[in-house]
Parts: C-alpha cells; sequence; structure tokens
C-alpha cells in the first residue's frame, strides 16, 4: 500500500464533541467576528474550549510570544476532550512555531485540523511529520462571512464523510485532461516560503491548491515565478487556482498559470471557491483527489479514518 493511500484522517467528531481554539498566527483583531464564530459553533451543536488570555494575548503582529502559541496548540492536543482544533484567525506566525512542536504527540493522538491562509505551513508540516490529513476550510473568525455552501462542508468535513465529489458552479477549466494525485497547498506567499525547510511539501504528482490575497499581481507573478524556477511546478500533476482576493485581475493570474505549465500541458483549473471569499469549502490536504476535467468534478479518494 502506498503512503498516500494508507494517510489517516483523524476520527469524526459527532454533536456535542468538544473543539479547541487556538492562534497560531496573529491576533484577535475583531472580537466581534471571533465572538460570532464561536456563537456559529455552539449553534452547530459543537462545545468549544478557549484557554485564557487568548482573546486579549497581543504581541504586535503575534497572538502572543511563539512559546505562548506553541503551549495553547499543544494544550488543546493532548486534552482528551478536544476533539479537533480549529484556527482563530489567519495572519501571520506559523512558520515560527514548527520547531517548538511535539509531532510525535501529533502523531500519536491524531485530531481533525482546520484553518486557511497562514495555516497553510501547518497543514503542510502535520503531513509531512505525522501523515495524517488536515483540513482547509474556514476559521473561526471568519465563519460569519461563509455562505450556507461552506459552512455545510465544515460540518460534513468534521462529523461525516468527506465529500466524494465536488462540482462547483462557476469553475473554469483553463486547460483540460484529467489528473490524479495528493492534495497539497494552500495559500500561496506561505506555499512557497516553505521551499527548503524541513515541511516542504512532496511536490511530484501531486494536485497543487493555490489562494493568496492582498499581494499585488506583480508579486504573485513573483512567486510563481519561483515555484517554476525551483523546478516545483514542473513536477505537479495539476493545478486548483482558488480566490485571489485583491490580488489585481484573476486573468492574468490564470495566464500565468497556464503560461508557466505550458511545456507539460498539466490540467489548470481557475476560480475555484477556495481561499479568502465567502465560499470556502473544506478539502482534505494530503487526500487523494482526481481532476475530472471532462465534468468539472473534483473527485475525493476515501482515506483511513482513525
Amino acid at each position: 500500500m502506498s503512503k498516500t493511500a494508507s494517510r489517516l484522517l483523524p476520527p469524526v467528531l459527532a454533536k456535542g464533541d468538544t473543539i479547541g481554539i487556538f492562534a497560531p498566527a496573529g491576533p484577535l483583531l475583531d472580537q466581534e467576528a471571533f465572538a460570532n464564530g464561536v456563537r456559529m459553533l455552539r449553534e452547530m451543536g459543537f462545545e468549544v474550549c478557549i484557554q485564557r488570555g487568548l482573546e486579549t494575548r497581543n504581541a504586535g503582529y503575534l497572538a502572543g510570544s511563539d512559546q505562548e502559541r506553541a503551549e495553547e496548540l499543544m494544550n488543546l492536543w493532548r486534552d482528551p476532550e478536544v476533539k479537533a482544533l480549529m484556527a482563530a484567525r489567519g495572519g501571520y506566525g506559523c512558520l515560527r512555531l514548527l520547531g517548538l512542536l511535539d509531532f510525535g504527540l501529533l502523531r500519536t493522538l491524531p485530531k481533525r485540523l482546520i484553518g486557511f491562509s497562514d495555516l497553510t505551513v501547518l497543514h503542510a508540516a502535520i503531513l509531512k511529520e505525522t501523515n495524517q490529513l488536515t483540513l482547509h476550510g474556514p476559521m473561526v473568525a471568519t465563519l460569519g462571512k461563509s455562505d450556507p455552501a461552506s459552512l455545510e462542508s465544515l460540518v460534513q468535513a468534521l462529523t461525516g464523510r468527506l465529500a466524494e465529489a465536488i462540482k462547483a458552479p462557476g469553475l473554469e477549466i483553463l486547460r483540460g485532461n484529467n489528473a490524479t494525485g495528493p492534495l497539497i497547498g494552500g495559500n500561496l506567499t506561505n506555499l512557497t516560503h516553505l521551499i527548503a525547510t524541513p515541511w516542504e511539501p512532496q511536490w511530484q504528482g501531486a494536485i497543487l491548491l493555490l489562494e493568496d490575497i492582498g499581494e499585488a499581481t506583480y508579486r504573485i507573478d513573483r512567486l510563481l515565478n519561483h515555484l517554476k524556477a525551483s523546478g516545483r511546478l514542473d513536477q505537479v500533476g495539476g493545478i486548483i487556482l482558488g480566490t485571489f482576493t485583491d490580488c489585481g485581475d484573476d486573468e492574468t493570474i490564470w495566464n500565468l498559470a497556464l503560461e508557466l505549465t505550458k511545456e507539460r500541458a498539466v490540467p489548470v483549473w481557475a476560480n475555484f471557491p477556495s481561499g479568502h471569499a465567502s465560499r470556502n469549502l473544506t478539502l482534505p490536504l494530503g487526500a487523494t483527489v482526481t481532476l475530472d476535467s471532462n465534468t468539472g468534478t473534483l473527485r475525493i479518494a476515501q482515506p483511513t479514518n482513525g
């Protein structure tokens, strides 16, 4: 059995189970959005665990010292009552934590971890170090902006089987063909900063998900060209472009992806509902997926449940 086939999906949650909320990156600048997200989780039927001080910790652009943020994550992971962890928000700071985490413990006590944006580096590191899947999806402070389809997708990913097929309205198939491989990626900026670190993902044959926010188009150009020049784009089996919020003209970004992959003609999809927008479907990073360009369907193989 291949390593991809044997990847572990941590145990499902039941209504009434506890979700631990942690702030691994930026401080909580929007207390109202955070409180609204906590309320929504409770309305979904979950209990929440928030460690003392999370809502007020502030060290400039970080939600506390590296040690504080790493201990918060590990304390929640150790807690037998906590069945999943959900990031309060993104920002910046996850990269600073990776050397402080006990991946041996994370491996022996698999739990579902949810988030996106700066959480990209945590997703990549946990997959690399523990071989368990994580969930690329909304964070507590973004729940209030999530549309019904995104909320339904999140609950399904937490409490039951992952969606076996996603057919997204508005999907643009820029280059067809079909491809199958492990789903990796997330935020383009954070993903690029993992190159040459111990937590860089395995690119060969992977289906690469990319999204970003607030980057000028020329910076997106630079990041994609970095992936090309470093040989990473030449290894992937397909590309899914999510939303690029406040990054300039979408079609310019889409054409860049086509230009940089023209030699291998891998499938490139665009306008997929993943990223900093109201529709942000929950996706299992590390799972084997298929880009079915004939029908515009993302097919997700069901991994082993813990």
